[in-house]
């Protein structure tokens, strides 16, 4: 048997050089177009499933679908629907386990401290947020709101009552859209500084289309209470449903928390959601709302000031 002697290809001639010439025109003829054809088929598609999911949706709703832009739909429903309203709230239901922890005059050097404590936890809460702070702190409000929710505490921290109707207007929406801008967040949560409303604070809230959020526990951090303090007032009246009044530029807070506070709400099995969360799984009922902080229980006494 003769051994296989390798095949030797020597240069092709003028055919060969012109048929291996036109085989490579058809490929490049071809491949861009397979390729383009497939990009098409491809956004054909894209275009399609998008119209699928999004067709004859608000685009409220669909802007509630990007991470971090708003609060759950059902808690964006929920707010809407008590915001239409016109009265504040105090206090959730009364069913189930949750809680909300709230905090008022941030963003400030204490935050990052809460935000610890929160994700430590796996808890939620609610941040109520003064305009003017914003600009020193402006990393810091679109962070809260990865935990939580954000909410409008004007921006000046102003006596409402004292103003206009414009004026309180403006105090609202300037805080709005630069909490907004810094979170990307519509904002439909209000809370009045010292609690301090009347009639025409009530109708400027609804007219924004925001609910307006008081408290029916207070922590007394704003009015000096130490950590201890602090403690026993916010666990001595807790109760399904509460809406707890706290400050975070508080060190005396912060230390109530660590120690106390969030340690003993684990134990009682409390969860801690956001206002939206609290609103939409455990809504007050129409009762609840005529009867004002009467309609919540456990209350915390009433005190002058009544928050800051």
């Amino acid at each position: 048997m003769n051994a296989l002697r390798p095949v030797r290809f020597g240069a092709p001639g003028r055919g060969g050089r012109l048929l291996v010439g036109v085989v490579f025109l058809c490929l490049a003829l071809a491949v861009p177009a397979v390729w383009i054809g497939v990009a098409r088929g491809s956004g054909r598609q894209s275009a399609q499933a998008w119209a699928r999911t999004h067709a004859r949706v608000p685009i409220s709703a669909v802007t509630a679908r990007r991470p971090h832009l708003t609060p759950h739909s059902r808690g964006v429903r929920a707010v809407e629907r008590l915001a239409r309203l016109g009265v504040p709230i105090y206090c959730a239901g009364h069913h189930g386990r949750a809680i909300a922890l709230t905090f008022d005059d941030g963003p400030g050097v204490y935050t990052h401290l809460v935000l610890r404590l929160l994700r430590r936890y796996h808890a939620h809460a609610t941040f109520f947020l003064v305009g003017r702070l914003l600009a020193g702190w402006a990393h810091l409000p679109a962070r809260e709101r990865a935990l939580g929710a954000l909410g409008d505490h004007t921006w000046t921290h102003a006596y409402l009552p004292a103003l206009a109707p414009s004026a309180i207007a403006a105090q609202l929406t300037q805080t709005r859209r630069g909490i907004a801008a810094l979170a990307h967040v519509i904002v439909r949560l209000f809370r009045p500084p010292y609690g301090a409303r009347d009639g025409a604070v009530d109708r400027e809230a609804k007219r924004l289309g925001m609910l307006e959020v008081l408290w029916n526990v207070d922590s007394l951090d704003w009015a000096g209470a130490d950590a201890s303090q602090i403690a026993r007032n916010v666990l001595r009246h807790l109760s399904p449903g509460a809406i707890v009044l706290m400050h975070e530029n508080r060190g005396q807070t912060i230390k109530a928390l660590t120690y106390t506070v969030l340690p003993a709400l684990r134990r009682l099995h409390f969860r801690l959601e956001s206002l939206p969360e609290l609103l939409a799984a455990d809504p007050p009922s129409a009762a609840q709302l005529r009867r004002g902080l009467g309609g919540c229980a456990n209350n915390t006494p009433r005190v002058a000031g009544r928050g800051a």
